[in-house]
This record gives C-alpha cells, sequence and structure tokens, in this order.
C-alpha cells in the first residue's frame, strides 16, 4: 500500500504537528511505503521510514506546486492521500487536486477547525479562507480525522462534514522512560508553543495570585514562539514583579526535552484550545503528573488519576497549583506511575500506526470498517 501525507511544515518550530508526523512516520512506515510530501524549511525534524518530496510553497510559485504535486501523484500512485492541517491555501488545493486525479483523501486538521481556531481573526481570515477554498475541503473530504472524541462533537457542530474516524496521537514508548525518582525539586514545567492560544497569560496570573506559597520554585516555560509574543509575557511577568518564579528556556528537543519532564514535579499546559497535545502523553509517559485545561481533550486525567482536568480562569489555575504542590512525594509517584500506564495501554505510537492502516484497508474496501470509524446518515459511506 502506498500512502502520501502532506503536511506545509516538518520543521521544530511547527510543534506538534511536526512531531505528530516524525513519530507517526516511524511506525507507519514499516506498514506501508510512505511518501511525506512538504516543504523545505530551515529546522526540519528527522523522518524516519518515509520518502521525502519537497514543493514549491510560495503564492507565487502556486502553479509551479501544483505540477509537482501532479507529478508525485502520476509517479507515485498512492493508494490514499493524508493532508494535514487546514487554513494554509496548499492544504486544500493539495487535497482538491488529488480528488480530481481520482485518489481518495483524508483531512486530519490538528485541532485548527476547534470553535477557539476559528474564532481567531474570524473576520480578517477565517471567513476569507473558508469562502475562498477551506469549507469545501472540509466537505469533500473522504474521511476527517479527530484525535479525540471531543473534537469529532465540534466538528459534527461545525456541520461540514460527518464522516470521522477518532485515532489519537501517539508516542514512542520503548525510548522513553519513566523517572527514577519522584523526590520533590520545586520544579514546574510548561512545554509546548509559546503562542496566544496556550495561555500562557492565565499561569502567569495565577501565579502572582499564590505567589507565596512558590518560594524557592521555579516554574519553566519551554518552547518556541515570535519573539514580540515571548517578549510580551516577560513584560507580563516583569510588571507582576514575579521574574525570580519564571525561567524561559526556549525551544528544547531531544535528551534535554525528557531531562526537564523527569526532573518537573508537575507539567502545565493551561491552554484554550488543544486537540489532543503530545505534550501532555510525553508528560505522562514521564511519569510527570499532568495540570491540563478543559481546552484540551484530557479527561482521562481525572478518570485515571494521574492529573487534574480543570476549568481555565486564573482562580482555578491558582488553586490547583497550590493542591499539586502540596501533595506528598508518594502521591506523585502514584500518580506518575498510572499515568505512564494510560499512555502505555492507548497512546503507543505502534497502536495508532496500526489504526492508520486499518482506516486506510477499510476507506480502500480491503478490510472491515473499524470501531473508531464514525458514521452518520446518508455520509456513512467510504
Amino acid at each position: 500500500m502506498k500512502i502520501i501525507h502532506y503536511i506545509p511544515s516538518i520543521d521544530h518550530s511547527s510543534g506538534g504537528t511536526s512531531t505528530h508526523m516524525q513519530l507517526l512516520a516511524k511506525e507507519l512506515g514499516k506498514l506501508v511505503e510512505l511518501h511525506v510530501v512538504t516543504h523545505r524549511s530551515q529546522r526540519p525534524v528527522t523522518i524516519e521510514n518515509a520518502q521525502i518530496h519537497y514543493l514549491s510553497d510560495s503564492l507565487l510559485q502556486f502553479y509551479s506546486a501544483k505540477k509537482q504535486w501532479q507529478k508525485l501523484l502520476k509517479d507515485i500512485r498512492p493508494d490514499m492521500v493524508h493532508i494535514n492541517g487546514c487554513w494554509n491555501p496548499l492544504c486544500a488545493y493539495t487535497q482538491m487536486w488529488a480528488q480530481q486525479s481520482g485518489y481518495k483523501a483524508i483531512l486530519i486538521p490538528h485541532g485548527m477547525l476547534e470553535p477557539w481556531i476559528i474564532q481567531r481573526h474570524h473576520w480578517t481570515r477565517k471567513v476569507p479562507a473558508l469562502y475562498l477554498y477551506q469549507k469545501k475541503a472540509v466537505q469533500t473530504a473522504n474521511y476527517i480525522h479527530s484525535t479525540a472524541e471531543s473534537e469529532k462533537q465540534n466538528l459534527l457542530q461545525l456541520g461540514y462534514n460527518d464522516k470521522i474516524c477518532i485515532i489519537p496521537y501517539g508516542i514512542e514508548l520503548k525510548n522513553t522512560s519513566i523517572k527514577s525518582s519522584w523526590e520533590k525539586t520545586k520544579t514546574i514545567l510548561y512545554l509546548s508553543r509559546i503562542h496566544p492560544k496556550k495561555g500562557i497569560e492565565l499561569l502567569i496570573d495565577a501565579v502572582t495570585q499564590i505567589r507565596d506559597v512558590l518560594t524557592g520554585y521555579k516554574i519553566i516555560i519551554a518552547g518556541e514562539g515570535d519573539a514580540p509574543y515571548v517578549q510580551s509575557l516577560k513584560n507580563r511577568i516583569q510588571e507582576q514583579n514575579t521574574e525570580n518564579i519564571f525561567d524561559f528556556v526556549g525551544g528544547v528537543y531531544g535528551e534535554k526535552k525528557w531531562t526537564l519532564f523527569h526532573d518537573a514535579d508537575v507539567f502545565i499546559l493551561p491552554t484554550y484550545s488543544e486537540n489532543g497535545g503530545i505534550v501532555v502523553i510525553e508528560a505522562l509517559a514521564s511519569g510527570t503528573p499532568a495540570i491540563v485545561s478543559k481546552g484540551a481533550p484530557w479527561q482521562e486525567l481525572n478518570t485515571h488519576r494521574c492529573g487534574w482536568w480543570i476549568d481555565n480562569d486564573v482562580n482555578t489555575i491558582a488553586q490547583t497549583l497550590k493542591e499539586a504542590i502540596a501533595l506528598p512525594e508518594e502521591e506523585y509517584r502514584q500518580m506518575g506511575i498510572r499515568g505512564r500506564e494510560l499512555i502505555k495501554e492507548n497512546y503507543s505510537i505502534e497502536i495508532v500506526a496500526q489504526k492508520m492502516k486499518q482506516l486506510y484497508e477499510w476507506i480502500l474496501g480491503q478490510a472491515e470498517k473499524p470501531e473508531f470509524v464514525y458514521e452518520a446518515g446518508s455520509l456513512a459511506r467510504r
């Protein structure tokens, strides 16, 4: 089986989407002949077990990209095309060109069709994009790939396409170890893209409320973001006189990233919108309890007692941080072990890759319908 994944960027700065492609390709590429089509960038992640192809990415080179894409389709003759992302015109047009050539296409929005995202720059960016290309792309996709039940429900509310499957993000557990000690380090970790949707301002304001109980604590902010926005966060911290608590360390990768997860008492992600959150999977796999807002689909933190799934407001974040840092080390250990087991059972990349192959086989009429495929009304077809 030959599969093409189109993704606008595999650069480190693209965060979770690049990480997803890196992890997925390593396992899916063992099951199918995998081709990843993207655009050149300065710091691409390493992609294993897939052939990488590059398209022109400038609007001035739009027709050049079309010819390159059509040639790839002709040369590879894939069984399926999987489009990663929305709002970039080439996400919609590569899907359209593939379908015009007779290929079936799956669209994974990566959370880009969540309500908070659609409302951001709604009239200036989203409405024109929906009108010009994005709405049609969603409507005509053979299937929409969501990564969580909550994202599926939001997609159904959107009303553009009710052919939806749920396959979560995954992680490579065999090279990821659980921490060996839960002795308190007085470290709280935020690790993700630094972006307005991540709710870092809420965390800053919450810390200001409880600074008296955070004596000796460090809150590490790890991740990349636009320089002006990062500076605005630093200015906010300075205005609230909490510079001694926060430490911005920039983007971290590889062993440095896992060291941060292992060294943290607690991980926090106060996001407004998240369709999955690979960083939450990574934190739990490391044995670190997580505090995650209800902007992300992580109710399992509560049901599996490995963290806190909370309302996303300053008071709730402040009170949850106070509760978390007051826990004894033995409770950290038990929560950490439960979190690791949750990831092992449900979020290993091997399981995710197998589900992806099952989905392709079913859409192509080669297998029975998987249980994670949703069907509704007259649109319940391949």
